[in-house]
Protein backbone atom coordinates (compact mmCIF):
# COMPACT_ATOMS: atom_id res chain seq x y z
CA UNK A 1 0.00 0.00 0.00
CA UNK A 2 1.65 3.23 -1.08
CA UNK A 3 0.20 5.68 1.69
CA UNK A 4 1.72 8.52 0.27
CA UNK A 5 -1.10 9.74 -1.67
CA UNK A 6 -2.29 11.36 1.98
CA UNK A 7 -1.11 15.09 2.18
CA UNK A 8 -1.37 16.91 5.40
CA UNK A 9 -5.09 16.91 7.01
CA UNK A 10 -5.05 20.80 7.56
CA UNK A 11 -8.89 22.11 7.90
CA UNK A 12 -8.94 23.64 4.56
CA UNK A 13 -9.86 21.65 2.19
CA UNK A 14 -11.16 18.69 5.00
CA UNK A 15 -9.65 15.84 3.05
CA UNK A 16 -6.08 16.09 0.90
CA UNK A 17 -5.65 13.04 -0.96
CA UNK A 18 -4.67 12.76 -4.31
CA UNK A 19 -5.91 9.84 -6.79
CA UNK A 20 -4.64 8.35 -10.38
CA UNK A 21 -6.76 10.75 -12.81
CA UNK A 22 -7.93 6.57 -14.02
CA UNK A 23 -9.18 6.35 -10.81
CA UNK A 24 -11.08 9.99 -9.58
CA UNK A 25 -14.26 8.48 -10.05
CA UNK A 26 -15.40 10.83 -13.18
CA UNK A 27 -16.18 7.62 -14.66
CA UNK A 28 -17.23 5.38 -11.89
CA UNK A 29 -20.05 2.62 -12.83
CA UNK A 30 -22.78 3.78 -10.13
CA UNK A 31 -22.56 7.87 -11.06
CA UNK A 32 -26.07 8.75 -11.82
CA UNK A 33 -26.64 9.58 -15.25
CA UNK A 34 -29.09 12.10 -16.52
CA UNK A 35 -30.49 13.83 -12.92
CA UNK A 36 -30.12 16.58 -11.72
CA UNK A 37 -26.54 16.85 -9.60
CA UNK A 38 -26.98 19.12 -6.38
CA UNK A 39 -23.24 19.63 -5.76
CA UNK A 40 -20.80 20.85 -7.46
CA UNK A 41 -18.30 17.69 -7.83
CA UNK A 42 -16.82 15.79 -10.52
CA UNK A 43 -14.37 13.64 -8.59
CA UNK A 44 -15.11 11.37 -5.71
CA UNK A 45 -12.79 13.07 -3.57
CA UNK A 46 -14.97 16.40 -4.03
CA UNK A 47 -17.68 14.42 -3.52
CA UNK A 48 -16.23 13.31 -0.32
CA UNK A 49 -14.84 16.90 0.88
CA UNK A 50 -18.44 17.78 0.66
CA UNK A 51 -19.98 15.70 2.31
CA UNK A 52 -17.36 16.40 5.19
CA UNK A 53 -17.90 19.66 5.01
CA UNK A 54 -21.42 19.22 6.08
CA UNK A 55 -19.63 18.15 9.52
CA UNK A 56 -17.54 21.18 9.97
CA UNK A 57 -19.14 22.25 12.83
CA UNK A 58 -18.63 18.85 14.84
CA UNK A 59 -14.59 18.21 15.16
CA UNK A 60 -14.78 14.99 16.95
CA UNK A 61 -17.34 13.81 14.37
CA UNK A 62 -15.22 15.20 11.31
CA UNK A 63 -12.58 13.54 12.30
CA UNK A 64 -13.86 10.07 12.81
CA UNK A 65 -16.22 10.33 9.27
CA UNK A 66 -12.22 11.52 7.43
CA UNK A 67 -10.72 8.85 8.74
CA UNK A 68 -13.74 6.22 7.45
CA UNK A 69 -13.50 7.90 4.02
CA UNK A 70 -9.94 8.23 3.97
CA UNK A 71 -9.36 4.05 4.35
CA UNK A 72 -12.22 3.47 2.17
CA UNK A 73 -10.60 5.49 -0.89
CA UNK A 74 -7.59 3.96 -0.52
CA UNK A 75 -8.81 0.41 -0.23
CA UNK A 76 -10.67 0.83 -3.07
CA UNK A 77 -8.16 2.32 -5.21
CA UNK A 78 -5.39 0.11 -4.23
CA UNK A 79 -6.34 -2.47 -3.15
CA UNK A 80 -9.17 -3.34 -6.02
CA UNK A 81 -8.47 -0.80 -8.71
CA UNK A 82 -11.59 0.92 -8.53
CA UNK A 83 -12.62 4.32 -7.90
CA UNK A 84 -15.46 4.45 -4.67
CA UNK A 85 -18.13 5.41 -7.40
CA UNK A 86 -17.68 2.01 -8.69
CA UNK A 87 -18.03 -0.29 -5.56
CA UNK A 88 -20.73 -2.69 -6.08
CA UNK A 89 -22.31 -4.54 -2.99
CA UNK A 90 -19.80 -7.37 -3.49
CA UNK A 91 -16.92 -5.22 -3.24
CA UNK A 92 -18.28 -4.32 0.25
CA UNK A 93 -18.40 -7.74 1.78
CA UNK A 94 -14.52 -7.97 0.69
CA UNK A 95 -14.20 -4.59 2.41
CA UNK A 96 -16.05 -5.87 5.45
CA UNK A 97 -13.60 -8.76 5.31
CA UNK A 98 -10.46 -6.43 4.90
CA UNK A 99 -11.80 -4.48 7.74
CA UNK A 100 -12.16 -7.49 10.39
CA UNK A 101 -8.22 -8.41 9.21
CA UNK A 102 -5.98 -5.10 7.74
CA UNK A 103 -2.44 -6.99 6.55
CA UNK A 104 0.91 -5.22 5.81
CA UNK A 105 1.36 -1.70 5.74
CA UNK A 106 -2.27 -0.72 6.00
CA UNK A 107 -1.51 -1.84 10.20
CA UNK A 108 1.90 -1.62 10.35
CA UNK A 109 3.11 -0.63 13.43
CA UNK A 110 6.39 0.46 12.31
CA UNK A 111 4.76 2.90 10.80
CA UNK A 112 4.28 6.15 12.88
CA UNK A 113 0.32 6.90 13.69
CA UNK A 114 0.77 10.15 11.69
CA UNK A 115 1.63 11.90 8.82
CA UNK A 116 1.63 11.08 5.25
CA UNK A 117 3.10 7.61 5.78
CA UNK A 118 1.20 6.65 8.70
CA UNK A 119 -0.62 3.23 8.96
CA UNK A 120 -4.13 3.59 8.80
CA UNK A 121 -5.21 0.63 11.57
CA UNK A 122 -3.97 -0.14 14.78
CA UNK A 123 -5.19 -3.65 13.83
CA UNK A 124 -8.38 -5.80 13.56
CA UNK A 125 -11.44 -3.99 13.78
CA UNK A 126 -14.08 -5.81 16.31
CA UNK A 127 -17.26 -6.26 15.35
CA UNK A 128 -19.03 -3.15 16.68
CA UNK A 129 -16.04 -1.10 15.19
CA UNK A 130 -16.54 -2.51 12.04
CA UNK A 131 -20.57 -1.70 12.68
CA UNK A 132 -19.29 1.41 13.35
CA UNK A 133 -16.93 1.94 10.14
CA UNK A 134 -19.87 0.38 7.60
CA UNK A 135 -23.07 2.52 9.30
CA UNK A 136 -20.56 5.76 8.50
CA UNK A 137 -19.43 4.66 4.92
CA UNK A 138 -23.18 4.33 4.55
CA UNK A 139 -24.23 7.56 5.59
CA UNK A 140 -21.72 8.81 2.83
CA UNK A 141 -23.04 6.53 0.37
CA UNK A 142 -26.75 7.80 0.86
CA UNK A 143 -25.88 11.32 1.30
CA UNK A 144 -24.18 10.87 -2.38
CA UNK A 145 -27.31 9.08 -4.00
CA UNK A 146 -29.48 12.39 -2.48
CA UNK A 147 -26.73 14.66 -3.85
CA UNK A 148 -27.56 13.08 -7.42
CA UNK A 149 -23.62 12.17 -7.37
CA UNK A 150 -24.33 8.22 -7.21
CA UNK A 151 -27.18 5.99 -8.86
CA UNK A 152 -27.53 3.94 -5.48
CA UNK A 153 -26.18 2.82 -1.93
CA UNK A 154 -24.67 -0.51 -2.06
CA UNK A 155 -24.39 -0.44 1.52
CA UNK A 156 -28.45 0.06 1.79
CA UNK A 157 -28.17 -3.77 0.60
CA UNK A 158 -26.79 -4.76 3.73
CA UNK A 159 -28.34 -6.87 6.75
CA UNK A 160 -27.86 -6.88 9.85
CA UNK A 161 -26.96 -11.04 10.56
CA UNK A 162 -26.17 -13.02 13.85
CA UNK A 163 -26.35 -12.03 17.44
CA UNK A 164 -26.39 -8.53 17.03
CA UNK A 165 -29.95 -8.67 14.85
CA UNK A 166 -31.83 -11.01 17.12
CA UNK A 167 -31.09 -9.59 21.13
CA UNK A 168 -32.27 -6.62 22.73
CA UNK A 169 -29.42 -4.18 22.56
CA UNK A 170 -27.97 -3.02 25.93
CA UNK A 171 -25.26 -0.75 26.81
CA UNK A 172 -22.04 -2.40 28.38
CA UNK A 173 -19.80 0.13 28.86
CA UNK A 174 -20.33 1.98 31.74
CA UNK A 175 -19.21 1.89 35.44
CA UNK A 176 -21.40 -0.02 38.06
CA UNK A 177 -22.18 2.11 41.30
CA UNK A 178 -19.12 0.88 42.91
CA UNK A 179 -16.59 0.98 40.11
CA UNK A 180 -17.77 4.65 40.14
CA UNK A 181 -17.34 5.36 43.92
CA UNK A 182 -13.80 3.52 43.31
CA UNK A 183 -13.35 6.11 40.62
CA UNK A 184 -13.95 9.30 43.26
CA UNK A 185 -12.61 8.05 46.10
CA UNK A 186 -8.93 6.97 44.28
CA UNK A 187 -8.15 10.93 43.19
CA UNK A 188 -7.93 11.55 46.89
CA UNK A 189 -5.39 9.69 47.45
CA UNK A 190 -3.33 11.43 44.68
CA UNK A 191 -0.37 13.21 46.10
CA UNK A 192 -0.74 16.85 46.38
CA UNK A 193 2.88 18.10 47.73
CA UNK A 194 3.97 20.33 44.79
CA UNK A 195 1.83 23.08 43.25
CA UNK A 196 1.35 21.52 39.87
CA UNK A 197 0.21 17.96 41.28
CA UNK A 198 -2.35 19.79 43.18
CA UNK A 199 -3.04 22.04 40.33
CA UNK A 200 -3.44 18.85 38.59
CA UNK A 201 -5.57 17.22 41.41
CA UNK A 202 -8.35 19.61 41.24
CA UNK A 203 -8.73 19.74 37.24
CA UNK A 204 -8.94 16.33 36.83
CA UNK A 205 -11.35 16.13 40.18
CA UNK A 206 -13.18 18.43 38.43
CA UNK A 207 -13.29 17.38 35.37
CA UNK A 208 -14.53 13.55 35.86
CA UNK A 209 -17.12 15.01 38.05
CA UNK A 210 -18.66 17.24 35.07
CA UNK A 211 -18.86 14.34 32.21
CA UNK A 212 -20.59 12.31 34.88
CA UNK A 213 -22.88 15.19 36.60
CA UNK A 214 -23.97 16.31 33.25
CA UNK A 215 -23.48 13.34 30.82
CA UNK A 216 -21.37 15.29 28.45
CA UNK A 217 -18.82 13.98 25.46
CA UNK A 218 -15.29 15.29 25.77
CA UNK A 219 -15.77 17.58 22.65
CA UNK A 220 -18.64 19.01 24.77
CA UNK A 221 -16.60 19.54 27.98
CA UNK A 222 -13.28 20.66 25.81
CA UNK A 223 -15.18 23.28 24.59
CA UNK A 224 -17.68 24.77 27.46
CA UNK A 225 -17.57 28.02 29.18
CA UNK A 226 -18.17 29.23 32.78
CA UNK A 227 -21.00 31.12 31.03
CA UNK A 228 -22.38 28.12 30.48
CA UNK A 229 -24.02 27.60 33.74
CA UNK A 230 -26.89 29.77 34.56
CA UNK A 231 -30.17 29.82 37.02
CA UNK A 232 -33.36 29.71 36.07
CA UNK A 233 -36.17 30.03 38.92
CA UNK A 234 -33.48 29.05 41.59
CA UNK A 235 -32.18 26.28 39.74
CA UNK A 236 -28.66 25.85 37.83
CA UNK A 237 -28.42 24.38 34.43
CA UNK A 238 -25.88 24.11 31.72
CA UNK A 239 -26.11 25.28 27.95
CA UNK A 240 -24.44 22.81 25.74
CA UNK A 241 -23.49 22.51 22.16
CA UNK A 242 -23.36 19.58 21.37
CA UNK A 243 -23.28 17.06 18.07
CA UNK A 244 -23.89 18.99 14.84
CA UNK A 245 -24.56 22.33 16.92
CA UNK A 246 -27.38 20.78 18.47
CA UNK A 247 -28.05 22.61 21.51
CA UNK A 248 -29.91 21.48 24.56
CA UNK A 249 -29.61 22.04 28.80
CA UNK A 250 -29.09 19.82 31.05
CA UNK A 251 -29.56 19.97 35.13
CA UNK A 252 -26.81 20.73 37.03
CA UNK A 253 -26.77 19.45 40.78
CA UNK A 254 -26.34 20.75 43.91
CA UNK A 255 -23.89 18.76 44.38
CA UNK A 256 -22.01 19.71 40.68
CA UNK A 257 -22.07 23.17 41.83
CA UNK A 258 -20.35 22.60 44.99
CA UNK A 259 -17.71 21.27 43.38
CA UNK A 260 -17.82 23.72 40.26
CA UNK A 261 -17.32 26.08 43.52
CA UNK A 262 -14.38 24.43 44.85
CA UNK A 263 -12.84 24.69 41.70
CA UNK A 264 -13.49 27.94 41.00
CA UNK A 265 -12.27 28.97 44.30
CA UNK A 266 -9.36 27.16 43.78
CA UNK A 267 -8.02 29.52 41.24
CA UNK A 268 -9.19 32.92 42.85
CA UNK A 269 -12.16 33.00 41.16
CA UNK A 270 -16.17 33.71 42.57
CA UNK A 271 -17.55 30.60 43.80
CA UNK A 272 -20.43 30.87 41.21
CA UNK A 273 -20.03 31.81 37.58
CA UNK A 274 -21.82 34.80 35.70
CA UNK A 275 -23.01 34.97 32.29
CA UNK A 276 -20.39 37.73 31.75
CA UNK A 277 -17.35 35.09 32.09
CA UNK A 278 -15.61 33.93 28.70
CA UNK A 279 -13.24 31.36 30.54
CA UNK A 280 -13.10 27.64 29.73
CA UNK A 281 -15.44 25.14 32.32
CA UNK A 282 -12.33 23.22 32.23
CA UNK A 283 -8.76 25.46 32.07
CA UNK A 284 -5.56 24.70 30.46
CA UNK A 285 -2.71 23.01 32.31
CA UNK A 286 -1.39 26.28 33.51
CA UNK A 287 -4.63 27.16 35.01
CA UNK A 288 -5.78 29.75 32.25
CA UNK A 289 -9.29 30.25 32.04
CA UNK A 290 -8.80 31.37 28.28
CA UNK A 291 -7.41 28.52 27.11
CA UNK A 292 -9.65 25.46 26.42
CA UNK A 293 -8.26 21.73 26.61
CA UNK A 294 -9.01 20.01 23.31
CA UNK A 295 -10.98 16.54 22.98
CA UNK A 296 -7.81 14.36 23.19
CA UNK A 297 -6.32 16.10 26.14
CA UNK A 298 -9.93 15.78 28.19
CA UNK A 299 -9.98 12.12 27.07
CA UNK A 300 -5.74 11.53 27.99
CA UNK A 301 -6.38 13.50 31.84
CA UNK A 302 -9.80 10.47 32.28
CA UNK A 303 -7.72 7.87 31.10
CA UNK A 304 -5.06 8.80 33.36
CA UNK A 305 -7.94 8.69 36.65
CA UNK A 306 -8.99 5.58 35.36
CA UNK A 307 -5.64 4.41 34.98
CA UNK A 308 -4.98 5.19 38.81
CA UNK A 309 -7.70 4.22 39.66
CA UNK A 310 -7.44 0.74 38.81
CA UNK A 311 -3.97 0.43 39.84
CA UNK A 312 -5.67 0.94 43.21
CA UNK A 313 -7.80 -1.67 43.19
CA UNK A 314 -6.26 -4.55 41.15
CA UNK A 315 -4.67 -6.45 44.10
CA UNK A 316 -8.48 -6.77 45.71
CA UNK A 317 -10.29 -6.82 42.61
CA UNK A 318 -8.53 -7.56 39.36
CA UNK A 319 -11.88 -7.80 37.58
CA UNK A 320 -13.00 -4.43 38.04
CA UNK A 321 -9.63 -3.20 37.79
CA UNK A 322 -9.34 -4.81 33.95
CA UNK A 323 -12.66 -2.95 33.50
CA UNK A 324 -11.29 0.39 34.97
CA UNK A 325 -8.52 0.02 32.38
CA UNK A 326 -10.86 -0.36 29.11
CA UNK A 327 -12.81 2.65 30.38
CA UNK A 328 -12.87 6.11 28.72
CA UNK A 329 -14.70 9.52 28.76
CA UNK A 330 -17.55 8.07 27.13
CA UNK A 331 -18.24 5.66 29.35
CA UNK A 332 -18.49 8.17 31.92
CA UNK A 333 -21.89 9.59 29.74
CA UNK A 334 -23.35 6.11 29.57
CA UNK A 335 -22.54 5.76 33.55
CA UNK A 336 -24.72 8.77 33.79
CA UNK A 337 -27.48 7.61 31.93
CA UNK A 338 -27.21 4.66 33.34
CA UNK A 339 -27.56 5.64 37.28
CA UNK A 340 -30.43 8.27 36.33
CA UNK A 341 -32.16 5.15 34.93
CA UNK A 342 -31.24 2.85 38.03
CA UNK A 343 -32.39 5.65 40.05
CA UNK A 344 -35.94 5.47 38.41
CA UNK A 345 -35.69 8.91 36.29
CA UNK A 346 -38.29 9.30 33.71
CA UNK A 347 -37.25 7.85 30.71
CA UNK A 348 -38.07 10.90 28.50
CA UNK A 349 -36.09 12.99 31.06
CA UNK A 350 -32.88 10.93 30.70
CA UNK A 351 -33.51 11.44 26.84
CA UNK A 352 -33.20 15.26 27.11
CA UNK A 353 -30.04 15.44 29.31
CA UNK A 354 -28.52 12.83 26.75
CA UNK A 355 -29.78 15.19 23.83
CA UNK A 356 -31.03 11.38 22.39
CA UNK A 357 -32.77 11.59 19.24
CA UNK A 358 -34.74 9.08 19.49
CA UNK A 359 -35.82 7.76 22.83
CA UNK A 360 -35.51 4.13 21.94
CA UNK A 361 -31.35 5.14 21.61
CA UNK A 362 -32.07 6.39 25.96
CA UNK A 363 -33.96 2.78 26.18
CA UNK A 364 -30.24 0.99 25.97
CA UNK A 365 -29.23 1.99 29.53
CA UNK A 366 -32.48 0.56 31.20
CA UNK A 367 -30.45 -2.26 33.06
CA UNK A 368 -32.37 -2.40 36.76
CA UNK A 369 -35.23 -4.62 35.01
CA UNK A 370 -32.76 -7.08 34.11
CA UNK A 371 -31.38 -6.77 37.68
CA UNK A 372 -34.40 -7.44 39.02
CA UNK A 373 -35.54 -10.17 36.95
CA UNK A 374 -32.18 -12.09 37.47
CA UNK A 375 -32.36 -11.40 41.17
CA UNK A 376 -36.33 -12.72 41.91
CA UNK A 377 -35.30 -15.93 39.44
CA UNK A 378 -32.09 -16.75 41.42
CA UNK A 379 -33.88 -16.17 44.65
CA UNK A 380 -36.88 -18.70 43.34
CA UNK A 381 -34.74 -21.13 42.21
CA UNK A 382 -32.98 -21.48 46.00
CA UNK A 383 -36.38 -21.99 46.91
CA UNK A 384 -37.02 -24.89 45.44
CA UNK A 385 -33.76 -26.28 45.08
CA UNK A 386 -33.89 -30.13 47.20
CA UNK A 387 -31.59 -30.72 49.48
CA UNK A 388 -28.34 -32.78 49.51
CA UNK A 389 -29.04 -36.12 50.17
Amino acid sequence: MNLSVIASESPEPVLSIALPAALDGRNGTNRARGGHLQIAADTDVEAVRLWLAEYAGSPHTLRSYRKEALRLLLWATQALGKPLSSLTREDFLLYEQFLAVPTGDWADPARPRRGGARRLFDGPLSERSRHQALGIVSGLLSYLVSAGYLAGNPLALRRRTGAAARRTQRVERYLDHALWEHVLASIEQWPRVTARELQHHERSRWLVRLLYGTGLRASEAASAKMADFYQRRGRWWLHVIGKGGTEGEVPVSVALMADLARYRLFHGLAPTPSGGETGAAVMSVAGDPHKHLTPAAVYLIVKEVLRRAAEMLAPNDPAGATTLRRASTHWLRHSAATHQADAGTDLRFIQKNMRHASIQTTGIYLHAEDDRRHAETVRKQGETALPDS
